[in-house]
């Protein structure tokens, strides 16, 4: 009885070990090298001029700003602009009454006109008293009637600048734009006295086109920066860039560098200018700068995202022709979001891995595919 349980018992052990070794890794055939590979996205490195670029935030302000103030007093008859319109330099803003300013004019007007009748009548004396002679006059009514000219003369000259001040205060009851720009919000209403000492105003104008744009960049960037602005006589290109999406918003020239640097912050405020002839930059708007510093010429680079960083210092997953994968230390320089410049390590031509080196180690076997397939393999 006891052999006959077991020789059962070794029987069932034999077939059970047999099946786990069926099913034990490496009992099977090893698949084939295509669906060993593991899928990436490959990319090569190119050579190409680079773009350098210093990112710092910026605040756009209006080229010139004017508050718009009456040079006389009076009542405001016509307001002819509407808030928000674009006007140019020379144009008729607002009318105050110019009836009191124009009867002062005429007023000085005929002033000098009495005065040239006087003074003709002056002159006719005098010639007479000079053909008469001393027999018929002393010589001090003479000279006391050369004197009353000279007098008459002097008095139309103050005459003529009466006329020429009221001349002034006429033209100012014609309020005009000084500058070209946009107005803002009416602060004064047609039918109020105004009165020139007033610092209200009546409307604020902003110079939109050209317009400024202030950011700041680090103090350690200033000599880079002021080494390339003294070393062209072409200004340096900046962008403006939206500070949600990036979109771009126009391209200007950097104007001029700050004599200080602030130290609180360490940093030093720049100025650019630029056309914005569709109005994408508005005063006290906040943007992301781009200053185009220089372009390096002909230099070997890569797509950013092969660039990896490990414990001995920045390397790439360079692609051998049997598509296996060696891991290649570099010296990376310039680097952005798109591309990184490669300083030394790596020659022109050779294909390294951008995306799905999170399953890669040296001697891997690995199949590009398109860019997504990683992210679809990793889930």
């Amino acid at each position: 009885m006891r052999k006959n349980i077991i020789v059962p018992a070794v029987v069932l052990i034999v077939v059970v070990a047999g099946g786990v070794m069926a099913f034990m890794p490496g009992s099977k055939s090893k698949p084939s090298t295509a669906s060993s590979a593991v899928p990436i996205t490959a990319g090569m490195a190119e050579v190409k001029d680079v773009a350098v670029y210093l990112t710092g935030l910026g605040t756009v302000q209006a080229f010139n700003t004017v508050t718009v103030n009456t040079r006389v007093d009076g009542q405001l008859d016509k307001v002819n602009f509407t808030e928000g319109q674009n006007v140019k330099v020379g144009d008729v803003l607002a009318q105050i009454d110019p009836r009191p300013f124009q009867a002062a004019l005429n007023l000085a007007h005929a002033t000098k006109a009495k005065d040239q009748a006087q003074l003709a009548n002056a002159k006719v004396d005098l010639q007479r008293y000079q053909k008469a002679g001393p027999l018929a006059n002393t010589q001090q009514q003479i000279d006391t009637q050369a004197a009353l000219v000279q007098q008459l003369e002097a008095t139309i000259q103050a005459d003529q600048a009466n006329i020429d001040a009221a001349q002034v205060q006429l033209d100012y009851t014609s309020i005009k734009a000084p500058l070209s720009g946009r107005t803002g919000i009416r602060l004064v209403d047609q039918g109020n006295i105004v009165h020139a000492t007033s610092t209200t105003g009546l409307v604020v104008i902003t110079q939109l086109q050209p317009i400024s744009v202030v950011f700041t960049l680090p103090q350690d960037q200033l000599q880079e920066v002021i080494h390339q602005m003294t070393s062209t006589s072409t200004p340096l290109q900046v962008v403006a860039q939206g500070r949600a999406n990036q979109q771009e918003l126009g391209r200007g020239t950097l104007a001029f560098a700050d004599n200080q640097i602030d130290q609180t912050t360490g940093s030093l405020r720049f100025k650019a200018t630029f056309s914005n002839q569709g109005y994408t930059l508005w005063p006290g708007q906040y943007v992301n700068i781009q200053l185009l510093l220089k372009t390096l010429p002909k230099v070997v680079t890569v797509p950013s995202t092969a660039v990896q960083r490990g414990p001995n210092g920045m390397y790439v997953y360079a692609i051998k022709p049997d598509s296996t994968v060696a891991m290649q230390p570099v010296n990376v320089g310039q680097m952005n979001s798109d591309t990184s410049v490669i300083e030394k390590g790596l020659n022109p031509g050779v294909r390294v891995v951008i995306a799905g080196q999170y399953r890669l180690q040296p001697g891997t076997r690995v199949q590009d595919s398109p860019a997504d397939a990683h992210i679809v393999s990793q889930e």
